[in-house]
C-alpha cells in the first residue's frame, strides 16, 4: 500500500497533501469546525468566504440583511488566526478565502497569519454588493487589480489560489494565463454547466493546481475531471461524510490499480496537453501534429524532447514496441500486447508504467510552459 506523498505526488507549502480533495468555501458555514467535522476525507480546507476590508464588509453586512448567510467579525484576522489554530496537528492544510478590493487588504491577512496557510482571492462572489464593491466577480473583469492582489501575495511570500466562476470573463483560457503569469499557484474553478471542456481549456492555457468544483459527489464525474486536467475536486453543499467517504475510497483505489490517480485520456480521445506523453512518434497526420502546433513545437523537437527526457530511464527501453522506446507507448489502459512485452522484459507493472508516464508528463509541461512563459 502506498502512502499519499507516492500516491498522489501532491504537495502545498510543503505539506503532503493527503488526498486530492477540498473543502470548498461556502459564506457563513464553512469554518474550522465544519472542516473538522469531515477531516478524515478531505486534504484542504478553504475556509470562508471573509471579507476583510471595509468596503467588502459593508457589502456583507448588506448580503446578510437580504438574508444571506455571512461571517462577520470587527477585527476579520483575530478572527482567522483563530480559525486557522483549529488546523493544527491535523492532516488537513488550511486555505482561507477572502474578498477583498486592494493588494493591502490582502496583505494585513498575511502579515497577521504567516505561510501557513493557502490565501484565496475569491474572485468567485457573484452578489451585487460584493460586486459593486469591487471584490468578488467584480475581479475577473477587472484582472488589473486582481493581478495587483496576486502579485503582493506571492511578492510576500504566500501560496496563492484564485477562486473563479467560469463563464464570467469572455476569455477564460486568457484569464488562466493572467492568473499564471501574476505568479498564482492555484486555480480554483467552479464549472458552472461547462463540464470537462473547460477544465481542459484551463488545463492547456497554464500549468497550475488546478481544482475543479461544482458537482463533483459521484467518482464518474470526479474521473471525468481528472482525465481532462484537474488535480484535485472539491465539494461544497455535498460535503457530507457519506458522500466524500466514497469519493475517498474510490480516488484512492484507482490511484493504487492505475499508477496515476489523473491520467489524461489519449490525445486522439480529446485529451489534454497532458496527454502528450502518451503520443506515438509524429510521423504520421493524427491529432498530434495540430497540437504541437499550438504549442508551438516542430514535430523534431517533440521527438527530441521526449528521448532526451527519457534517457537512463526504464522509459527509454522498448525495443519490440512499435517506435523502438517505451516513451512513444499508450496508456495501460489501451491493450497492447508489444508494449506489454517490453514492460515484462524490464520488470515494470502497469502502475509503474504509468507513474514514470506520469513523470514524463510532467517534465514535457515544464518544458511547454517554461518557453510560453519567457515568450
Amino acid at each position: 500500500m502506498m502512502d499519499s506523498d507516492s500516491r498522489y505526488e501532491l504537495r502545498i507549502n510543503n505539506r503532503t497533501v493527503k488526498t486530492p480533495i477540498a473543502l470548498a468555501s461556502m459564506a457563513g458555514i464553512t469554518d474550522a469546525s465544519y472542516a473538522m467535522s469531515i477531516k478524515d476525507y478531505i486534504g484542504i480546507a478553504f475556509i470562508g468566504g471573509y471579507s476583510i476590508d471595509e468596503p467588502s464588509m459593508n457589502a456583507s453586512i448588506k448580503m446578510e440583511e437580504e438574508g444571506r448567510q455571512e461571517f462577520k467579525y470587527d477585527d476579520p484576522a483575530e478572527e482567522l488566526k483563530k480559525q486557522v489554530s483549529k488546523f493544527t496537528g491535523t492532516d488537513v492544510i488550511p486555505g482561507i478565502n477572502l474578498r477583498g478590493t486592494k493588494p493591502e487588504a490582502f496583505l494585513s491577512i498575511y502579515s497577521a497569519l504567516g505561510n501557513s496557510v493557502i490565501y484565496e482571492i475569491d474572485a468567485h462572489c457573484r452578489q451585487e454588493p460584493m460586486i459593486n464593491a469591487g471584490a468578488g466577480e467584480y475581479l475577473l473583469k477587472n484582472t488589473d487589480t486582481l493581478s495587483d492582489i496576486i502579485r503582493a501575495l506571492k511578492e510576500a511570500g504566500a501560496t496563492v489560489s484564485v477562486k473563479i466562476r467560469a463563464g464570467v470573463n469572455d476569455d477564460d483560457a486568457e484569464l488562466s494565463r493572467i492568473i499564471w503569469k501574476a505568479g498564482a499557484d492555484i486555480i480554483h474553478v467552479d464549472l458552472m454547466d461547462f463540464g470537462h471542456e473547460k477544465i481542459r481549456q484551463i488545463r492547456n492555457s497554464c500549468p497550475l493546481m488546478i481544482i475543479a468544483n461544482n458537482s463533483m459527489d459521484t467518482y464518474d464525474k470526479v474521473k471525468d475531471m481528472f482525465s481532462h486536467g484537474a488535480d484535485m475536486i472539491s465539494l461544497a453543499r455535498n460535503s457530507d461524510p457519506k458522500t466524500l467517504e466514497s469519493l475517498f475510497v474510490s480516488i484512492e483505489d484507482y490511484a493504487d490499480e492505475s499508477g496515476w490517480y489523473n491520467s489524461p485520456k489519449q490525445l486522439c480521445r480529446g485529451g489534454d496537453i497532458r496527454s502528450l506523453t502518451f503520443c506515438c512518434m509524429p510521423v504520421k497526420q493524427c491529432a498530434l501534429i495540430p497540437a504541437l502546433k499550438r504549442i508551438g513545437m516542430s514535430p523534431k523537437e517533440f521527438n527530441d524532447l521526449k528521448l532526451s527526457l527519457v534517457k537512463d530511464t526504464p522509459l527509454a527501453s522498448g525495443d519490440s514496441t512499435c517506435f523502438g522506446s517505451l516513451a512513444w507507448c499508450c496508456k495501460s489502459s489501451t491493450p497492447c500486447m508489444f508494449r506489454d512485452m517490453s514492460l515484462k522484459r524490464v520488470g515494470l507493472s502497469h502502475s509503474e508504467y504509468m507513474r514514470l508516464k506520469h513523470h514524463l508528463s510532467k517534465e514535457i509541461m515544464k518544458k511547454v510552459f517554461d518557453e510560453k512563459n519567457e515568450a
